[in-house]
């Protein structure tokens, strides 16, 4: 649209704008004007709607005024985080020099912020990382990796050569932003555009700057282009080096528990089903960190547990010697109370954002660390000890800031008395002309005062012509010519004066705070320098310092919540001894009922049957959770655990029609339950619930039976599967591997009683009138449901061991088609959908139609 504007019709000024809007087309462009940033032609139409502001016009040249809108600059980023909320990028426009009213003022974009490179306070989530990702198609694998540009950190990991996988990636990490290149498939761009709600920005190929190199250094092949577009998006959108990132991470796949979105939203690990509002999740529940690096990292370790031993045990056994040491970590737990966001504050001193109060709380940050590491070193066991050693000292650097910054010092350098006195012999002399001066403006007060013999008389100052002797209206008649006052000002209740003297004085003292204000924000840029350069060791102390407040606050839920350290057997053997819900305990009035979990090989599968609302749900979920806190290196709560390590967890929980994506509640539940089929090894845990009762009965029953047969005779994972299809139970007698169980109830009065208690064995009422009667439906409603009940009861002749898929061999199936119909068949297999631009597809189609009407 821009590039086809006739610039040489507008103004200089407007000119200059539409050549910078020229680079960025797709980017809301706020073009600094005096103290307002304005947007002008279609950015100043979007933003005027989307920001709610006045939408007014500018004489640019032409007749018609140009769309215009603004926004002051001292206000921006509370107008900047509402465009980035709603998916907006956003580049910022400077003016580079002073006006000199001659010539135009150079302009150009200092930075570009994007949803995912967004480090303004207000927008960020002080306990969720803001992730930006990047994907790339490589030849074996999709490649992914991400950073957090707030905070330093970096990841990159290969992925399955599944779309999916990549989508439950970036799902999980609950980024904003995507970053791809210019041949990444563009439906696959679009879906995640549609579906998401992500922004999917292009990267253009471009060599990695040297200095980058060392970030991306030890990488495999395969993730060198997504880590690389990444690096090169966020230099080139924020136009400045950021030697606050940390080298990439790079991890297997195998390396974390798998959770899918599906799992995370069933199992509410970081969010609870009703709502962001609500704590009812095992994030909530475990989050007593002190710190907000040390929750991030918590949601992180929740949302990626471990598969490997070593990091488990060593988390454990962290837990496990604070918490022998109870005092002392208790004592630590107050001193990271006052350790604020190192990682932020080390992102914003990269940046060039930092403000004093910033440098206050590192240095108070810094402060505590000496005290923490002794009480660290009283704990004399091997993990500890050499954990302290990670832990590393800034001594100098807090000292430095200590000298340097005052301790109440405004957030402005502008304002002045940042500072110390002391700290630059050459800032002490300005300001002692500064005080100085104002001692003089004192002694000029009562001169005036005695000479002229008004008592009340006042030196005051303001913007418009600085210095002024004020006089009350009743005393103006004392004022006489050879005073030398000169007026200016009339008010209500005063007349205003300057004299000769105070314009001397004023110009000396504006001279003396602009010296003091420069030379301030040049010793404060000298400050910020050198703690600029200890950046990677100030991101790992706060690496230490996170995991150190994370093993703390598990070791207090652990130690409230009677918690124990569960193990890992080299076999697939489940034992949970009164195993309980950590988070429904937590949050529920009533005393919560434990059950215990005994799997072994020859019980890989357990169907559970039992009312409604007797507790079926919550068992699978409390079972799954435990499995996910044993192997992020938490405590469980049990009386006691022993576990095998998963490689994957797979839900299907409750119903939710999929309308985003056009599935219906039964389509969402075959889709969720493929998935896990298709993905599921033996090493992986399924919870199943209700499985099949969004579709009729005898369907619901038919599938439900053929997906247990299915786990049980070619995947082989354990498994929960909860049912309302009491018919199932005579599974047990044909699948060597299933046995039943049910949660207790009984009826007292012909009413129902939950139990809550997990029984061997099968039930075979499923008491739903009798919750329909607890809802308070109608008495005469469910008195005629139970005699329909009854007739049905006696009609049913279904036999689960007729239907048993082991009975049945595959059907064969006679192939049909003709032969131009395989030739297009066979096209269409060996076609790569990826590789197809839409006019291909297009014609191709065109072309085997053709095929298919000889």
């Amino acid at each position: 649209m821009y590039e086809k504007i006739d610039k040489t019709q507008y103004t200089p000024m407007m000119r200059q704008y539409l050549t910078i809007k020229e680079a960025y087309p797709d980017t809301l462009v706020f073009f600094r004007l005096g103290d307002f940033y304005e947007m002008f032609f279609n950015d100043a139409l979007v933003a005027s709607k989307e920001l709610e502001i006045v939408l007014t016009g500018r004489d640019a040249g032409t007749e018609e005024r140009v769309p215009m809108c603004g926004v002051p600059y001292h206000a921006v980023d509370q107008y900047i985080e509402r465009l980035s909320d709603k998916g907006y990028k956003v580049a910022i426009v400077e003016q580079l020099e002073e006006p000199n009213g001659k010539n135009l003022v150079a302009r150009d974009v200092v930075r570009i912020i994007t949803p995912g490179t967004n480090v303004t306070e207000a927008f960020l989530d002080e306990k969720t990382n803001n992730y930006l990702a990047s994907v790339s198609k490589e030849t074996e694998n999709y490649s992914l990796s991400y950073l957090d540009i707030s905070t330093g950190e970096t990841r990159t990991t290969l992925l399955p050569l599944k779309i999916e996988s990549v989508y439950d990636e970036i799902n999980k990490l609950g980024a904003k932003e995507v970053i791809v290149g210019p041949r990444f498939p563009k439906p696959y761009a679009d879906y995640m555009r549609s579906v998401f709600g992500l922004v999917v920005s292009v990267q253009e190929d471009q060599k990695l700057d040297d200095y980058l190199f060392n970030l991306v250094k030890g990488l495999p092949d395969a993730s060198l282009d997504s880590a690389t577009r990444l690096l090169n998006y966020v230099i080139n959108t924020q136009k400045r080096v950021l030697v606050h990132l940390k080298p990439f991470a790079f991890y297997q796949d195998k390396s974390f528990l798998k959770l899918d979105p599906n799992t995370i939203r069933n199992l509410e690990l970081v969010q609870s089903l009703r709502g962001d509002k609500s704590r009812n999740n095992l994030f909530a529940c475990l989050d007593k960190c002190s710190t907000a690096m040390g929750s991030r990292h918590l949601k992180r370790s929740i949302l990626f547990p471990f598969t490997k031993l070593e990091p488990i045990l060593k988390r454990q056994q962290m837990i496990e010697d604070f918490s022998k040491n109870y005092l002392i970590s208790e004592e630590i737990r107050v001193l990271l109370r006052e350790v604020y966001d190192l990682e932020r504050i080390v992102g914003r001193i990269s940046f060039g954002t930092v403000n004093p109060k910033d440098l206050i709380q590192l240095k108070r940050s810094l402060g505590v660390v000496p005290q923490i590491k002794k009480l660290i070193a009283e704990i004399k066991t091997k993990t500890l000890q050499q954990f302290n050693q990670t832990i590393l000292d800034f001594s100098d650097l807090h000292k430095l800031l200590d000298d340097a910054i005052n301790e109440d010092a405004p957030f402005l350098l502008r304002d002045g008395g940042v500072i110390k006195p002391g700290y630059s012999e050459e800032l002490d002399k300005v300001k002692y002309v500064s005080l100085h001066t104002q001692e003089v403006l004192m002694n000029i007060e009562q001169r005036e005062r005695e000479k002229t013999g008004i008592k009340n008389l006042k030196i005051g100052f303001n913007k418009v012509f600085g210095y002024y002797i004020e006089v009350t209206k009743s005393n103006i008649p004392l004022v006489k010519d050879e005073f030398g006052y000169i007026r200016k000002q009339t008010t209500s209740n005063s007349e205003r004066y300057i004299t000769e003297e105070l314009k001397e004085l004023e110009a000396l003292i504006l001279r003396s705070n602009e010296h003091s204000i420069e030379l301030e924000i040049k010793l404060f840029e000298e400050v910020r320098s050198k703690c600029k350069e200890r950046s990677q060791e100030l991101q790992q102390l706060a690496d230490s310092l996170s995991e150190l407040d994370l093993v703390l606050a598990l070791m207090i839920v652990a130690r409230n919540n009677l918690f124990v350290r569960p193990i890992f057997s080299q076999y697939s053997d489940i034992i949970i001894k009164k195993g309980r819900h950590p988070v429904v305990e937590q949050y529920s009035p009533e005393p919560f009922i434990p059950n215990d979990l005994f799997m072994y090989n020859d019980n890989q599968i357990l169907l559970i049957t039992g009312p409604n609302m007797s507790g079926k749900s919550t068992y699978m979920r409390q079972n799954a959770l435990m499995v996910i806190m044993a192997q992020m290196g938490s405590f469980v709560p049990a009386e006691s655990a022993e576990l095998p390590i998963f490689d994957q967890i797979f839900t299907r929980i409750g119903s939710s029609d999929d309308i985003a994506s056009g599935a219906s509640t039964f389509m969402t539940e075959m889709l969720e339950v493929n998935y896990a089929l298709q993905n599921a090894t033996e090493r992986s845990l399924i919870i199943f619930d209700e499985v099949g009762r969004g579709t009729a009965t005898f369907d619901g029953l038919a599938l439900a039976q053929a997906i247990i047969e299915y786990i049980h005779e070619k995947i082989g994972a354990k498994t929960l599967f909860s049912t309302h299809y009491h018919e199932l139970t005579n599974l047990e007698k044909s699948l060597v591997r299933l046995n039943n169980v049910h949660v207790e109830a009984k009826e007292e009065n012909g009413k129902i009683v939950f139990l809550h208690q997990v029984l061997k064995g099968a039930t075979d009422k499923s008491y739903g009138i009798h919750v329909a009667a607890l809802a308070n439906l109608p008495k005469s409603l469910t008195l005629r449901a139970h005699d329909i009940l009854q007739k049905l009861d006696s009609n049913n002749h279904y036999d689960s061991d007729r239907l048993a898929l082991s009975n049945y061999t595959e059907p064969v199936i006679v192939n049909t088609l003709s032969e131009a119909e395989e030739k297009v068949l066979t096209e269409l297999k060996e076609l790569d959908v990826d590789d197809l631009r839409p006019i291909d597809a297009l014609v191709l189609l065109s072309s085997l139609k053709e095929k298919l009407n000889k």
